[in-house]
């Protein structure tokens, strides 16, 4: 799938701005808004969280449809080409209409949509409405239940409970775009690097639409031509070729000129870097060097807006993780915009890009705060179709880019129960499939998915751990807590031990401002020394390849008696003051022994 931009053969139009929105109370579908247009709407911001743009719980904990609407002025000259009307994403589901006509139904919130318009727009204006569904259940990734009870005085009330522990904001959260090109036209790309000796050999694969002569170019930064070729399907060799390496990017482009009788008929640029990567003996090598990942799980969140498409966060977030000294961060728990991940490629940081497969555990909450309902999770989730679609959308969108050097297929699913085996094999076949470049593949688990319990190790490529000790498990007793640490990766070298692991979460929880003078839980101090205390059993085990603290910053979540307006885990706040634990990172992983 191409990212839209602006070429000499395409026009890009940002449909970004106030759209008509309104709320349904289960009337929409019925007295058939997306024929009569919206009657009493209210002004919303495209893109953005729906949920707290406005004041009241009636927006922030919807459940059900909700309503956009807008008008699109289309210029006679566009007609009789080709015409796509593009979501970066919708959350979760979108019913789009066009001059009340269903065009596209979409499930999955992280994803784009696209939607062709040839012959069901004219020229003038048009009306786009999007119908937008935020609930989630056993089918959908991710994961949530949802049932509907007749309550005295309040009538059927729709209960939404989310499986997982951030907020399920919901809406036209990406860009969209007006993306008009010629009927022939370049559909895809797929880039291949490898590197031999001082060289880039580039595989590749064109997918046109009309009959047409394909010319290919590979430019390098100053635009110099440094390769060529006039096939749909083949290899070019870059001669001296520069490495896109960790912190330190390279990029290439890749040019796809379509022509007829001559002439130019459409232009597509794809960037791409040319670097390698390898599991072996141990190691996650990159260009065959080790690497160490050193960094974050993060979260598409920020005040008023929520997941809201937002450049200058992104910018702001990179920057600061570059501050730090990190070069990494993991798109928990769904995949991030892709103009994140163009972002990503362009500064040198290092992604494992994760599907939207979080909540796959039925017995967690039971597990961790008491007593609850015994579940048989793979006999009660259905959500194999879902998990399937989300990894093909996945790689599709991001199969080219330089920064994702790993796929995470699911984040922490009952690995340790019965059937998680059978689910998972054919799910990382799938990846393997689909990917060209062929990346490690990983199910990050957690900390209840022990050595001697956890069914999908060996399915995997590196060992991705999400582990609290400290926190959740003898929280407050740091000396104990290395001593439990310490035999549980014993445990995993043992069982594997020619295979990498890292730690994809860790930390505590922490109320900026909180200070004492014994590190105490919840203090800035505390979660220093929750941090060092993991370090320095990390620090001893062979194998390991990484550790990304849990979490960049602090993040919105459903209430709970768990959560004081949120996850407090960051090492930001959510609106990015740093709390004493940054100051540590930065001093540590400036070192350039990691």
């Amino acid at each position: 799938m191409l990212f839209p931009i602006m070429t000499s053969t395409r026009t890009l139009i940002s449909l970004n701005g106030l759209w008509n929105f309104q709320m349904d109370k289960g009337i929409g579908f019925n007295e058939k808004w997306f024929e009569t247009g919206l009657k009493n709407p209210i002004r919303m911001p495209v893109p953005a969280s729906y949920n707290d743009i406005y004041e009241g719980a009636e927006f922030r904990d919807h459940v059900g449809w909700v309503w956009y609407e807008r008008e699109v002025v289309i210029p006679s000259s566009f007609l009789g080409q080709r015409m796509l009307l593009r979501f970066g994403s919708v959350t979760h589901e979108a019913k789009i209409y066009v001059n009340g006509e269903l065009l596209k139904e979409h499930m999955g919130g992280f994803t784009p949509i696209e939607v062709e318009l040839e012959g069901h727009v004219h020229g003038g204006s048009n009306r786009v409405t999007v119908a937008v569904n935020n609930v989630l259940d056993y089918t959908t990734l991710p994961v949530a239940s949802y049932r509907e009870e007749q309550m005295d005085g309040l009538g059927n009330i729709k209960i939404n409970t989310p499986n997982f522990d951030f907020f399920n904001y919901a809406g036209i959260q990406r860009p969209v775009y007006l993306w008009i090109m010629p009927n022939t036209y370049v559909q895809d790309i797929t880039i291949t690097p490898s590197i031999i000796g001082a060289n880039g050999l580039i595989a590749y694969t064109v997918e046109t639409k009309g009959v047409a002569d394909v010319k290919i170019s590979v430019c390098d930064e100053d635009g110099v031509e440094v390769a060529k070729g006039t096939n749909d399907t083949g290899e070019v060799v870059i001669e001296n070729v520069h490495l896109w390496q960790p912190l330190k990017s390279y990029l290439y482009h890749f040019v796809v000129e379509l022509y007829q009788s001559g002439q130019l008929v459409d232009r597509y640029e794809e960037p791409f870097g040319v670097r390698s990567v390898e599991v072996a003996n141990g190691e996650f090598l990159i260009n065959g060097k080790p690497f160490y990942f050193k960094g974050f799980g993060k979260h598409e969140d920020f005040p008023l807006h929520g997941r809201g498409f937002d450049e200058v966060v992104n910018v702001k977030d990179i920057s600061l993780m570059k501050w730090m000294g990190a070069n990494s961060f993991r798109t928990s728990h769904y995949p991030y915009s892709e103009e994140m991940m163009r972002l990503a490629d362009r500064e040198g940081l290092v992604a494992i890009d994760e599907v939207a497969a979080v909540g796959l555990h039925l017995n967690f909450g039971s597990l961790v705060f008491g007593d609850g309902k015994k579940h048989d999770t793979w006999g009660e989730l259905q959500t194999k179709h879902a998990h399937e679609q989300a990894i093909q959308e996945l790689i599709q969108r991001d199969k080219n880019h330089a920064c994702v050097v790993m796929w995470s297929i699911a984040n922490e699913p009952a690995s340790e129960e019965e059937g998680a085996y059978e689910y998972f094999a054919p799910l990382v076949e799938l990846t393997k499939e689909l990917d060209t470049q062929k990346r490690p593949v990983t199910i990050v688990t957690h900390m209840f998915a022990t050595a001697d319990r956890c069914k999908v190790a060996d399915l995997i490529d590196v060992l991705a751990f999400n582990m609290y000790y400290g926190w959740y498990e003898f929280g407050g007793q740091l000396e104990l807590a290395k001593v439990r640490f310490r035999a549980v990766l014993d445990a995993w070298t043992k069982r594997l031990p020619n295979k990498p692991m890292m730690l994809t979460e860790f930390g505590a929880d922490t109320v900026a401002g909180l200070h004492d003078v014994t590190d105490t839980m919840f203090t800035e101090e505390y979660q220093v020394a929750n941090l060092k205390a993991s370090h320095e059993v990390i620090d001893e085990t062979p194998n390991f390849v990484g550790e990304q603290v849990w979490n960049f910053a602090d993040f919105y979540t459903s209430q709970g008696v768990m959560r004081v307006q949120g996850n407090k885990k960051g090492i930001f706040t959510r609106d990015r003051k740093p709390k004493l634990s940054a100051h540590y990172l930065r001093q540590r992983w400036s070192n350039t022994h990691l």
